[in-house]
């Protein structure tokens, strides 16, 4: 197996050694792609598909990369560079050198393998396309994705049809059948429908499988015929669908070890018609197995379970396979080499002649015996040996003086000196000289004979085996094997007769007569006892040969036979071929220049002397392939010392071994007839010809019964066409009444639709009645809708008029309570001067009381003032700062009041208004009763303070007698009391502090109590001789804050209660 790497070559060789694949594995060669990067790795390809010859094929990788690959012409080429993976290709199109790629990016691009340029660009896919057909004549192309299938015009690249579906169901594969007009689809439900290319018509669809199978259809396969549907999934059974008869009528269960399908394809045969019964099945192991559909047997298989298939592709003519691995690499598989096995004919029949004593020979004594196994060849005797010696000196002898001269004047020993001087004839003149040196009868008649003949039944797929591109050359070629075959019945059979007559063809292809000539003299003479063991190689010259190698160069004889190479591997090519294989047309020219100048044994002293100037790459060589391959290819070697070293051997060859000896000297053909050429076993010949005739005799009686058959088959279908005629006529009639029962049918039809528009035009005159009649109910439920509306406007009017109404009348009470306020404001007042009328008299005695006292105590109370101004700053300032913080307090308590009651107003209704008169009566009536306790509290404490007064009247008695006793402790006293002044001064600065900083849970204690605190505070602190007026004027002020902070308390609760702060505030 030869490997071949592409690299970053964008053109090279598939192979440097013809490919001979073993019937092992069938590859012809691998190729690989790898990058040549610092970590280099193998590119996969994806896809490829084959053209319509089937010797060119089509591979793109998962760079994007897409090389086409001519398997006859053994190159390869890089086409395009995409940058993206493709998903699909085709090479089938009707222009040649064009090919589809489906890309990744959900396009199809055409590029040409010629120009390498981009001819068109399509688009209209929404997911990945996974497959392209192409219709036979190339001008159409479906598109398939998961999704939807396209129809695309190829003349155009234009977009002709879409085909939609559901998303639930998907498309499984949208192609062409071959040779046809028919469209198949396949969906995932397993449903196939059949649709006619140009009106995109639906054909037939194909019933569903028997539910006793439950597979799933993935892959399909159909034959070249158009004929027979082959269906797979995951499972291991086959379906085969007959597309004529539309039903299932075969199912092929596969080995158990295949559990699913991946791929199925028909291999094409030349001689099926199409019908094809070969299916390559890709199982899910990597292996493809071919199988016959009609014996299902197993052929042949390609792949193993360490290198898997990914996917395979058949060359249309069925010669080549070419599959991507698992491992992204592609093999090219030959089908022949493949198949060699399955087509390997019975071994022959040989008959063998068993030779007798002569003294035992008589007419009745020939036998012969047939076996099967090897032919035994009964070994020369020396003395015969020896005799064709002196016959071969005795005829040497008696034509020598006619050998040198030729014809037209030529001499060949000039020709032979002006040889060895210049190396080669002049071109010009070569035609010439050869016909001169074979001597050339040029036989018109008997040759128009052999050629009137016609060609050779032998030779009728010549074209098959040796496809010729030049037509001309190819019909030469034909014609003069065609003559051979029929002068001599051997050459019907000789396999290698094709590549011995046409390099000579090639160069006498105007001349046939002279082809035919110049061919029949170099087997005469150049070939003799070639034939002898036919249909085998000539034994007998490739041991002369092996013995001339073995005499001139041992060695390479001995490495030879170390590596199991005999003379029909490095002798009999060169034979066959007469070095046309190995040499150029010009080394060609120059060789047979020399070799038809010369004894036929130079032929075989060429032979030696090219293995004898190789040998060192021969040397070099172990391989039995490679032996193979360089003697079947051209190697860089020099013609003109191959023919200095056949000239050396020529003379420097001892007698015993020398061709010569054993090798008639030239003869030419007879005029008028060619001489008869029987050297070759008869027997064997004769037996092929009987055996042919016998299968031609066999065809002739197969094709009679067939003719038979064909007629009866026509008479059949005659028949058959008769009664499809009278089933016509018949059907005709069955129509015709039909027609007549339809039509009537039609006017029944006809009356029971008027009916029914008549029913249909009452109905809609009902409902129009009934949409009236809807109308004017909701008209009158409108009108009374808006009645109600007035109503409940009227009703809400109603009540706002009435809100409004008591609303004054809380307005009204407010007002009265703000005049009973400030009537007891006016008694307060005048409370309030007559207390101070009678203060000030009160005042005015203790003045006088006072004024002596004064005197006396001047210096303590210049002391004592000084202790009060610095109490009363001190103060002063506790004092403003409680009254700011009780301020913000204030303000603070009537924002969250005002708010708290702006939300509560909003939320009141008429029956809270009424509970909140209810309730300021009843808080009126209970402030009345308040107020009068009051009163009687005031007279009762008035009383109490009279009685008061005049105990404090004798107590001051009693402390001006004590006055006396008190002056000794009076400076000790006020030291005292000063130190505590200054310390009660600092503890009040500091609780007016804590007070501001708990201003906000000190501002829900009523104002009043912390006034009376400070008033407390005050009068603690107040030691002076006016005490008892102090004290008057602090229960006094303790009265009044106990009045006003008990009608706070009661307006807060009446507000809270019917929250009427405004009326309230007041």
């Amino acid at each position: 197996m030869q490997s071949t790497d592409l690299g970053n070559k964008e053109s090279g060789k598939l192979w440097h050694r013809k490919p001979s694949p073993a019937a092992r594995d069938g590859i012809i060669v691998n190729i690989i792609h790898s990058s040549s990067d610092y970590l280099p790795k193998v590119l996969r390809f994806l896809n490829v598909a084959f053209d319509s010859s089937g010797d060119c094929l089509i591979a793109g990788d998962h760079q994007g990369n897409i090389y086409v690959f001519d398997l006859y012409g053994n190159r390869f080429n890089l086409v395009q560079r995409t940058a993206q993976a493709c998903t699909a290709l085709a090479f089938n199109l009707r222009r040649k050198s064009e090919f589809l790629v489906a890309l990744a990016d959900y396009s199809i691009k055409c590029f040409d393998t010629v120009s390498k340029e981009l001819v068109s660009w399509m688009r209209g896919h929404e997911s990945s396309v996974f497959s392209i057909s192409v219709h036979a004549s190339g001008r159409y192309a479906i598109t398939t994705s998961s999704d939807t299938a396209q129809l695309w015009d190829l003349d155009t690249f234009q977009r002709k049809r879409k085909l939609n579906i559901r998303q639930s169901v998907g498309i499984q594969k949208v192609f062409f059948l071959p040779l046809s007009n028919t469209i198949l689809s396949c969906f995932k439900d397993n449903s196939i429908f059949a649709w006619e290319c140009d009106t995109l018509s639906c054909r037939y669809q194909l019933p569903a499988p028997p539910e006793s199978s439950s597979i799933l259809y993935k892959v399909f396969a159909v034959t070249r015929d158009g004929r027979i549907l082959a269906a797979g999934g995951k499972s291991n059974h086959l379906h085969l669908w007959c597309l004529d008869a539309k039903q299932l009528f075969r199912i092929i269960q596969m080995p158990t070890k295949v559990r699913a399908i991946r791929h199925l394809e028909f291999l094409p045969d030349s001689f099926d018609a199409g019908s094809n019964q070969v299916l390559g099945v890709l199982s899910q192991d990597g292996i493809m197995r071919f199988i016959n559909t009609q014996t299902c047997k197993l052929l042949f298989e390609i792949g193993s379970l360490d290198e898997g298939i990914s996917s395979s592709v058949i060359s249309p003519h069925g010669r080549y396979i070419a599959s991507i691995m698992e491992n992204g690499s592609l093999n090219i598989y030959s089908v022949q080499a493949l198949t060699q096995e399955i087509n390997k004919p019975p071994p022959p029949l040989v008959k063998v002649i068993e030779d007798v004593p002569k003294h035992k020979l008589n007419s009745g004594d020939l036998k012969m015996k047939v076996t099967t196994g090897r032919v035994q060849r009964p070994a020369k005797s020396r003395e015969n040996r020896m005799q064709t010696r002196i016959l071969k000196q005795d005829l040497a002898g008696s034509f020598e003086n006619k050998e040198n001269e030729l014809s037209d004047g030529l001499n060949k020993k000039r020709l032979q000196i002006l040889l060895k001087g210049y190396g080669e004839y002049p071109t010009k003149y070569r035609m010439f000289i050869w016909r001169s040196l074979l001597q050339l009868p040029e036989n018109h008649t008997a040759f128009s004979s052999l050629e009137d003949k016609g060609v050779h039944v032998a030779f009728l797929n010549l074209h098959k085996k040796y496809p010729i591109r030049s037509r001309k050359l190819l019909r030469v070629l034909q014609r003069t094997l065609s003559a051979l075959a029929h002068w001599s019945a051997i050459f019907s059979d000789t396999p290698y007769l094709p590549l011995l007559a046409f390099p000579f063809v090639k160069l006498f292809q105007n001349n046939q007569l002279i082809c035919f000539e110049v061919v029949a003299t170099l087997i005469i003479n150049w070939c003799q006892h070639w034939f002898e063991y036919f249909p085998n190689p000539p034994i007998n010259i490739l041991s002369m040969i092996e013995n001339v190698l073995a005499f001139h160069d041992r060695e390479l004889l001995q490495h030879y036979i170390a590596h199991d190479i005999t003379s029909q591997l490095y002798a009999w090519p060169l034979l066959e071929t007469i070095f046309s294989e190995v040499l150029t047309r010009e080394e060609w020219l120059k060789l047979f220049d020399n070799v038809f100048s010369n004894h036929p044994s130079f032929l075989l002293m060429t032979v030696v002397a090219y293995n004898i100037c190789s040998r060192a790459p021969l040397l070099n060589c172990s391989l039995k392939d490679d032996f193979e391959y360089f003697f079947h290819h051209r190697n860089n070697l020099d013609i003109s010392v191959v023919i200095r070293e056949v000239y050396r051997l020529m003379d420097t060859t001892p007698t015993e071994v020398h061709p010569n000896s054993m090798l008639h000297v030239f003869a030419a053909l007879t005029k008028g007839q060619y001489p008869v050429f029987n050297q070759y076993p008869k027997f064997i010949v004769d037996y092929q010809t009987q055996e042919r005739e016998r299968i031609r005799n066999d065809e002739l009686d197969y094709l009679r019964e067939r003719q038979m058959v064909e007629d009866m088959q026509a008479e059949v279908d005659q028949q058959r066409a008769e009664d499809e005629a009278w089933y016509q006529k018949q059907e005709l009639l069955r129509k015709a009444e039909e027609t007549r029962r339809e039509l009537l049918l039609q006017e029944e039809e006809k009356m029971i639709q008027q009916r029914q528009r008549l029913a249909s035009v009452k109905r809609e005159l009902k409902v129009k009645e009934m949409h009236l009649q809807d109308a004017t109910r909701r008209r009158f439920l409108k009108m009374q809708q808006d009645q109600r509306e007035m109503e409940l406007r009227r009703l809400d009017d109603e009540i706002e008029r009435k809100v409004h109404m008591r609303d004054q009348e809380i307005a009204t009470t407010a007002k009265d309570l703000e005049m009973r306020h400030l009537e007891l404001e006016s008694q307060k007042r005048l409370y309030e001067k007559n207390l101070t009328r009678n203060q000030e008299a009160v005042a005015k005695e203790m003045r006088e009381d006072a004024d002596a006292f004064r005197r006396k105590v001047d210096l303590e109370e210049h002391m004592f003032h000084k202790l009060i101004e610095t109490d009363q700053t001190q103060n002063q300032k506790t004092q403003k700062l409680i009254e700011e913080n009780l301020a913000e307090a204030e303000q603070a308590c009537l924002n969250a009041d005002w708010r708290i009651e702006a939300l509560r107003k909003q939320r009141c209704d008429d029956l809270q208004r009424h509970e909140c008169y209810r309730e300021v009566a009843r808080l009126l009536r209970e402030n009345r009763r308040t107020e009068t306790e009051v009163v009687d509290a005031m007279m009762g404490e008035e009383a109490r303070k009279w009685e008061e007064a005049k105990e404090k009247d004798f107590h001051l008695k009693s402390e001006k007698k004590a006055s006396a006793l008190a002056d000794a402790s009076r400076k000790c006293f006020l030291q005292k009391e000063t130190n505590d002044a200054l310390e009660h001064a600092g503890h009040g600065y500091r609780k007016a502090s804590r007070d501001q900083n708990g201003q906000v849970a000190s501002s829900c204690l009523p104002r009043t109590s912390q006034l009376n605190d400070i008033l407390e505070m005050d009068s603690s602190t107040c030691i002076s001789l006016n005490q008892r007026r102090m004290q008057w004027d602090t229960t006094e002020r303790d009265l009044m804050d106990r009045v006003r902070t008990l009608r706070q308390r009661l307006t807060a609760q009446a507000r809270n209660r019917c929250q009427t702060p405004h009326v309230l505030a007041t």
